[in-house]
């Protein structure tokens, strides 16, 4: 039997914390035997010394040598399945932190907030409790930013529906789906742009590095010099040979110093980083995948649609990761004097981009697409109530709206509406102060901008035309622009007329027009602004305080139509059910609002 998905996220915590407490005492032990092998192993070799016999002396410090390396690599290990352990329980705390209320562990798209656009900052869609704070599971920078592009501009609906059908797979696959958020975490938590870095490493120009004689010499070097120590053995001035041969080893290495440090620059550093990208390329390479969106998107970690990125980008992982050992100066001193290491990462550096640098960037981009599908799936998935949306083709307008929710409310305190767009264009909501016309219009707009992303809305059932949505909400004057209320309102309006005259696939929400002015000004300028946009066959919903413009429905029948949300006063309280009605409001509690704060208006 499935377990409710937060009781499963619960479970995943107490699982991972388990592993962990395993893992630390592994840790621990390790640590401790390493302590007790550089002790052991010191009296081990002096031991050995002492005795005066070569052989058994140098078998000794080999032997403690790799014994102590051996912990070494085993510690590591434990401490990368640590980290991924660590990783994957953040996932899932996460996810119950945004399930109990808590602020989402990933960007909330502050940075994408803009007062100007159609209908972000009305909708909030970006910032501090916000859609995106709510659907947000990206932790590469170009993710974020192509989740927030979803979320400011309505995809066509063959997008839509590729959408939809990708994230009710992704849903489906839990497991898959958290090991690959906790793979990028560290991105979540550096905030660096590695594609544009590596996509900048792999645009700029090859360096001519080294001719065919040095190369060559780079092969055999090497040789000469384990030969001339072979023979160092029984014949001396062989000796005197080999250290020269070292020397010029030595003197090559810091004479093309500057040479190894350009042609790395870029990447020095990023072994750790490219690793842990292609064990996330690896995760889609080899999963079975059976939308249409998601088989394209593996296809991009293919060269040719054969030869898988992930192993690539792990061969250059493995190069930097040895060219790195140049940071240490003895390791990086003796293997160039043995080996001529520096020259020959280089030289694989530089042969991995001849053969992969056309091919690998559109692994990342594909990534960044599956991380935000992964952010749809998500919220499809903790939501099971919720419903993906039918995109309507008709060619007619349709909105279809059965138990609609605000998704930012939560659950217990929303109240579900229906609304269906039938025999009207404009829909006119009046009422009384307080009872919900407001919120309605931004439960209508953000699950338009869900539908129009690809995701779930917050709804029992939904038919919609993909629209352009315009909105009029929020409106703030501006000291730093020198904007006064009602001009800010009047440049709101103005954006609002000309996207519905010139670009039909508009759709409005405007609420209570023109309250920088006296009311008669107020009604007689919406009354206007309506009438224009019936001129200009506009489609939207209107709330107003205003009663009289309640009969531009009498006057546009088949156009205009008539809803409100009322109180009901019981005993001298006000009840609010925050329900849309049918036909114009009748009822209203300024007066009684006014009263509650000590105003008494006169009869």
């Amino acid at each position: 039997m499935q377990l409710p998905i937060n009781q499963e996220y619960q479970q995943r915590v107490a699982t991972k914390s388990a592993e962990l407490t395993v893992l630390n005492k592994k840790i621990n032990a390790v640590s401790l035997f390493r302590l007790f092998v550089i002790v052991g192993g010191a009296i081990l070799i002096f031991q050995c010394f002492r005795t005066e016999i070569v052989w058994l002396s140098l078998v000794s410090v080999l032997f403690v040598l790799l014994v102590f390396m051996g912990l070494v690599s085993k510690q590591s290990k434990l401490e990368r399945i640590k980290k991924a352990a660590e990783d994957e329980r953040w996932v899932n705390q996460n996810e119950l932190d945004i399930w109990a209320g808590k602020p989402n562990g990933y960007a909330d798209g502050a940075e994408f907030f803009d007062s100007k656009h159609p209908y972000t900052s009305d909708l909030d869609v970006f910032g501090e409790a916000s859609l995106y704070a709510l659907i947000n599971r990206c932790s590469t920078p170009e993710a974020i930013v192509r989740l927030a592009g979803w979320l400011d501009k309505a995809a066509d609906p063959s997008t839509i529906a590729e959408r939809q059908e990708a994230i009710k797979e992704l849903a489906a696959k839990l497991n898959w789906t958290q090991r690959v958020q906790a793979g990028l975490l560290f991105n979540r938590q550096e905030k660096i742009n590695y594609e544009r870095r590596f996509a900048t490493y792999l645009n700029s120009p090859l360096l001519n590095f080294a001719g065919k004689a040095l190369r060559l010499y780079v092969k055999v070097g090497p040789w000469l010099l384990l030969l001339a120590i072979g023979l160092s053995f029984f014949i001396k001035p062989f000796t005197g040979i080999a250290v020269v041969i070292g020397l010029i080893h030595l003197l090559m290495t810091i004479g093309y110093a500057g040479t190894v440090t350009r042609v790395s620059a870029g990447i020095d550093k990023m072994s750790n980083v490219l690793a842990a990208f292609a064990a996330v390329f690896k995760q889609v390479e080899t999963e079975d995948w059976q939308s249409a969106l998601n088989k394209r998107l593996a296809l991009q970690l293919y060269f040719e649609g054969k030869q898988p990125v992930s192993a690539a980008i792990k061969d250059l992982s493995d190069i930097i990761s040895r060219l790195e050992y140049r940071n240490n100066m003895l390791i990086g001193g003796l293997y160039n004097i043995f080996l001529l290491w520096d020259f020959r990462q280089v030289f694989a550096v530089l042969a991995w981009r001849r053969d992969h640098q056309g091919h690998v960037l559109g692994a990342f981009d594909a990534i960044s697409h599956f991380e935000a599908l992964i952010s749809l799936a998500a919220l499809h998935r903790n939501h099971p109530d919720w419903s993906l949306p039918e995109i309507s083709n008709s060619g007619q307008r349709s909105l279809v709206a059965i138990d609609l929710k605000h998704p930012l409310i939560p659950a217990l305190q929303s109240v579900a509406n229906t609304y269906r767009m039938e025999n009207h264009r404009i829909a006119l909501i009046t009422g009384s102060n307080m009872a919900g016309k407001s919120t309605f219009l931004r439960t209508v707009g953000s699950n338009m901008v869900l539908a129009f992303a690809g995701a779930p809305v917050c709804a029992a059932h939904m038919l919609v035309s993909v629209v352009h949505l315009v909105t009029y909400m929020r409106i703030r004057d501006s000291l730093h622009e020198s904007t006064s209320t009602f001009k800010a309102e009047l440049d709101r309006m103005q954006m609002i007329l000309q996207s519905v005259e010139c670009d039909k696939e508009a759709f409005f929400l405007l609420d209570e027009m023109l309250r920088g002015t006296n009311s008669v000004d107020k009604y007689r300028g919406s009354k206007a602004v309506i009438q224009k946009l019936i001129a200009d066959q506009g489609t939207g919903i209107v709330a107003t305080h205003d009663l009289q413009l309640a009969k531009l429905a009498e006057e546009n029948p088949g156009i205009v139509q008539n809803f409100h949300f009322d109180i009901q006063v019981h005993e001298g309280e006000m009840l609010f059910d925050y329900k849309i009605k049918d036909g114009e409001c009748t009822i209203f509690n300024a007066s009684m609002l006014l009263r509650q704060i000590g105003v008494i208006i006169e009869e």
